[in-house]
């Protein structure tokens, strides 16, 4: 809610450049900064007229009493220039609204068109494919928070939740059961206060929630607060007023200022007003150092960086403040910075929706190193959303309070629990590469390990102790490894906060091949057609036989493929060297009995033709009788025939061949010539 009085500030700036010309009823509640009346009759105008000024203001109204749907549409319309006036020009403010708006309805990569738009009319570069990238990660991260809503929530609007020993004080514009109360235009609400609330030890509501003193709440707004370490001192955003009576800027807005109050034997003394405050600006959000020597808050002074910056004043021993500090560029933006908390660590938390983030106002912390505020970090889900988040502190090392409107109604106060580490560090782990049944180390491991993006943070080829160590973020990361002799592997690992890790890849070693079908080879070395088996299966089954000398075919007959039957010169005697191999035959030929054999006997070309035709078939009768006779085959199984030297395979004229080619033609071929 103090957000609203915040953006209140904001919209009436505008609404004074739109009413130099005459005022409906519309302006006159938008003027009023009563923008539930304002938009009902904005409704009615553009119905009858579409005129610029009025689709400018309703598009302030929705946006303001978070009908962001609405607002999406009307600043579609003020963008692509749906109205009756010629000049189709518009503030750059408005890409920006609509960036938040569309982020709050979840779709961001319109939304960064706009914020793309409006980055690039300020003369800032954006990367929107990067802008998402970062998004995204934001969606996904690993939560560092447990969240849940408390209890001592109303209808109303209650934020900026403070637990100060048992009790907590929060702001809350809740019906305060005041006669005659008077209502907050803005939110037809009752104005805001202050109010406390017992909690047990998981603050959870023991007793009444009550507003505290009159001395603190006025008839005007009461918002944001902060104690000193010892609790009698309170500092306070509140409606600017002097006396009792409301002080306006010359745009007759009524900033808010930060006021002070001390608590002497149990009574809070009369609010005063800090003496850095000046008329015209607002001065909100206060948060003290944990030494108390620092006075955080937003405030929109000249001189900044964007419509609300994050400043500090140091308070003086004697309780006097320095001017104003502005935290600088790396905190804050051209937009706006709210709700400051500095942890007992130093570290900044604050709300922005200048920094990229899931929709309208995110929680980020910067972290204090040497003394300087670090780049922003964004806190992800569940402390943000895609709706206003903002108004973090913790009231001990892990725990604290947030405010969010997610259930797009008012403002909710929840509590949380941190179980992550919120700052980038980088974590010891180790991987290792074992032998999945064995458990072993596996070495000369060639190992890579890619984050989620792809790009290679460790690669190597490990020794015998195969395993490394590395620092990483914790993140997700993608670990493979591979040996020749074991199938490659890849092990997807997630690196997780405040603990070291192992990370063991099992690899699997690579089975022996298959035993092969001696079949098959034959099949692919004979090139023999599968279709042979059912048109001819014992021709099949002769080439297809293992078993004994092979069958081959040579233009269309079968022969049997054997060693050399070796006779010596001018010899026909089987010699030693043959016989095995003939008895080998006829143990094949014993098993195919319907085989007849044609044994063919040739010599080489030395001696006279007469003579090697003789000895060929002396040779071819020898090897003959030799079957029948030494492997009991039934000599009428075979025939045989001598073509001396008639039939040479290597042609020796003049007789130069050498002894090895001599050899070669002396020869005996077993062709089957019938089965």
């Amino acid at each position: 809610m103090i957000k609203k009085i915040t953006f209140i500030v904001i919209a009436l700036l505008v609404a004074q450049m739109s009413f130099a010309q005459k005022k409906t009823m519309a302006d006159r509640f938008f003027q009023k900064g009563d923008y539930i009346k304002a938009a009902e009759y904005y409704e009615k105008e553009l119905k009858k007229e579409r005129h610029k000024k009025a689709i400018e203001n309703i598009a302030v109204c929705y946006y303001n009493i978070f009908e962001y749907r609405l607002a999406s549409r009307y600043l579609k319309q003020l963008i692509k220039g749906k109205y009756v006036e010629k000049d189709k020009t518009y503030n750059n403010a408005y890409n920006f609204k609509l960036y938040q708006v569309l982020s709050a309805l979840g779709d961001y990569e319109t939304a960064l068109d706009y914020f793309k738009r409006y980055k690039e009319n300020e003369s800032i570069s954006l990367n929107k494919a990067e802008s998402i990238d970062i998004i995204e990660a934001f969606k996904l991260k690993t939560p560092d928070y447990k969240i849940k809503k408390s209890q001592f929530n109303s209808d109303a609007s209650d934020f900026g939740a403070v637990k100060f020993n048992d009790s907590v004080y929060f702001t809350s514009d809740r019906d305060n059961k005041q006669l005659l109360r008077k209502k907050y235009k803005w939110t037809h609400q009752s104005f805001l206060d202050i109010y406390a609330v017992k909690v047990n030890e998981n603050n959870d509501t023991i007793g009444a929630v009550k507003s505290l003193t009159k001395t603190i709440n006025s008839k005007l707004h009461e918002g944001n607060f902060c104690f000193t370490s010892d609790g009698n001192t309170l500092y306070i955003s509140r409606s600017n007023y002097t006396d009792g009576k409301k002080e306006f800027n010359e745009q007759s807005a009524n900033n808010i200022h930060l006021y002070k109050t001390t608590r002497t034997h149990g009574k809070w003394s009369k609010l005063e007003k800090l003496a850095f405050n000046k008329n015209g600006f607002s001065y909100q959000h206060p948060a003290l150092s944990p030494d108390g020597k620092k006075l955080y808050f937003s405030s929109d002074i000249e001189g900044g960086y964007g419509s609300f910056d994050l400043y500090y004043v140091t308070i003086e021993v004697d309780g006097a403040f320095s001017e104003p500090v502005n935290l600088g560029q790396t905190i804050n933006t051209e937009n706006r910075e709210h709700f400051p908390f500095i942890s007992q660590q130093g570290h900044l938390f604050f709300a922005s929706n200048g920094h990229l983030g899931l929709g309208m106002l995110d929680n980020f912390v910067s972290e204090y190193v040497n003394e300087t505020f670090t780049k922003p970090i964004n806190l992800g889900a569940p402390i943000n959303s895609r709706y206003d988040d903002f108004n973090l502190n913790y009231h001990d090392a892990k725990e604290g309070f947030f405010s969010t409107n997610r259930n797009k109604k008012n403002d909710e106060i929840f509590k949380f629990k941190q179980t992550g580490e919120i700052f980038i560090r980088e974590y010891i782990n180790r991987f290792e590469v074992r032998d999945i049944d064995t458990k072993a180390y596996i070495p000369n491991a060639e190992v890579v390990l890619k984050d989620k993006k792809g790009s290679e943070k460790y690669t190597n080829t490990l020794d015998s102790l195969a395993f490394f160590n590395i620092n990483l973020l914790a993140d997700s990361y993608e670990f493979t490894a591979k040996n020749e002799a074991y199938l490659p592997n890849t092990l997807s690992v997630t690196v997780i906060e405040e603990q070291d890790q192992k990370h063991v890849l099992y690899l699997k070693k690579i089975p022996p091949p298959p035993p092969v079908d001696p079949v098959e080879v034959i099949i692919a070395e004979k090139k023999i057609d599968k279709k042979l088996k059912e048109e001819d299966p014992k021709r099949f089954e002769l080439l297809t036989d293992v078993e004994g000398p092979p069958v081959v075919e040579k233009n269309g007959k079968l022969f049997f493929q054997l060693a050399p039957i070796y006779f010596d010169f001018g010899m026909w005697n089987i010699r030693a060297d043959s016989k095995k191999i003939l008895d080998e035959l006829a143990a094949k030929l014993e098993r195919y009995p319907n085989i007849y054999l044609k044994i063919s006997s040739h010599t080489d070309s030395r001696g006279t033709v007469r003579y090697n035709q003789i000895l060929s078939e002396r040779r071819a009768e020898s090897t003959r009788n030799y079957l029948a006779l030494e492997g009991f085959i039934n000599a009428r199984r075979m025939k045989f025939q001598g073509f001396g030297e008639l039939e040479p395979i290597v042609p020796c004229p003049m007789l130069n061949c050498t002894d090895e080619e001599h050899q070669l033609n002396r020869r005996s071929e077993f062709e089957i010539v019938k089965y």
